[in-house]
């Protein structure tokens, strides 16, 4: 707004419009902006140059952490750093309630409750079906309302998981397209997805190695849907980290792209409202959850109690998420140095 490229009423739909959208909002909102100043090529230049810092940096760290021999105290920095990721998730969680409870409580104050929980408990236990819980909570609140949920860019917006994709490019593919376009409420909301198809479907990674890459997505640059770049160098090396990438990115320059001229619509429409009201806890609920399956993946006790100590430092001491992730980044080297146990 300083250089006069948007006015106070434009910034503040492209806000309200991103925040409705599936994706990461950071993003979407600087392809916007972008694309304000100068269309489409804006946006493509804009949105790139968003990403790519960021982008370099993590693939430049997941080259060193999933090497093939890396140095213990490399292994110890990863598991240091990905064992902070639960508290990191609880934080993100807690977070988004007091708005989201500020615009339910009036209206539906019940069913905010339900869809939360069915958030958690997806993620705990279907991890890999999580979108379509997402989705179901959002066509309730539809329903429930009644705008007519035939027509208007939500009715025809469903997608099941792709069962049959293969464990290769297709899948892969498939995986990040998932992350990119369905990260309601948050890059965290994306975790569970990527850790259910590349860890206990696809076999891509293992746990500790997941959680290295959530770790790196929180330390680097830009939204935590960099992580899926680490999923598709695991995948497939360094071009899969970039077809992944690009994948994963795709629907947020698609959105603003198609959709940046309806901006000042879409916020007052009242489908994508009630859509947002149901997807929306459902999507708090899973950040939360998302802890569950974070913790249950750790191998070592001092993971443990370095987690405690990251929960305290985060909810209670309201330290930056970056210093902590480094303050037990630091405690997993001293591990390793000192030849202390390392998860496998």
């Amino acid at each position: 707004m300083r250089r006069g490229w948007l006015s106070a009423a434009q910034f503040e739909d492209a806000i309200a419009a991103t925040n409705l959208l599936p994706g990461p909002g950071s993003t979407q909102l600087a392809i916007f902006c972008a694309w304000r100043l100068r269309g489409v090529r804006g946006a493509l230049l804009g949105g790139a140059a968003f990403i790519l810092p960021g982008l370099v940096a993590i693939l430049a760290l997941a080259a060193i952490f999933l090497s093939s021999a890396p140095p213990s105290w490399v292994i110890g920095a990863g598991a240091g750093a990905g064992t902070a990721v639960a508290a990191v998730a609880l934080r993100a969680g807690i977070g988004l309630l007091p708005s989201s409870w500020e615009r339910a409580r009036s209206t539906h104050p019940t069913r905010w409750a339900l869809y939360g929980a069915a958030g958690v408990v997806a993620t705990a236990l279907v991890g890999a079906w999580l979108v379509l819980v997402l989705l179901a909570c959002g066509l309730i609140e539809l329903l429930v309302r009644r705008p007519g949920i035939a027509s208007g860019p939500l009715g025809s917006f469903a997608l099941a998981p792709l069962a049959t994709a293969g464990a290769g490019i297709g899948a892969l593919a498939w995986v990040a397209f998932k992350v990119g376009a369905l990260s309601y409420g948050g890059g965290f909301v994306i975790v569970p997805l990527m850790q259910a198809d590349a860890v206990t479907h696809y076999h891509w990674m293992t746990d500790g190695q997941f959680l290295n890459a959530v770790a790196l997505g929180q330390v680097t640059p830009g939204p935590v849907v960099h992580t899926v770049a680490v999923v598709g160098y695991a995948a497939a090396g360094i071009w899969g980290a970039l077809l992944a990438s690009a994948v994963a990115f795709a629907p947020s320059f698609s959105f603003i792209l198609i959709g940046a001229e309806r901006f000042d619509r879409l916020r007052t429409d009242r489908r994508a409202r009630a859509f947002l009201d149901g997807a929306g806890p459902a999507a708090i609920g899973a950040i939360l959850g998302s802890a569950i399956p974070l913790a249950l993946a750790l191998e070592e006790t001092w993971q443990l109690a370095v987690l405690a100590l990251a929960a305290v430092a985060l909810l209670i001491a309201r330290r930056r998420v970056v210093t902590t992730l480094l303050a037990a980044a630091l405690v997993g080297v001293a591990i390793a140095l000192a030849g202390g146990p390392l998860p496998q």
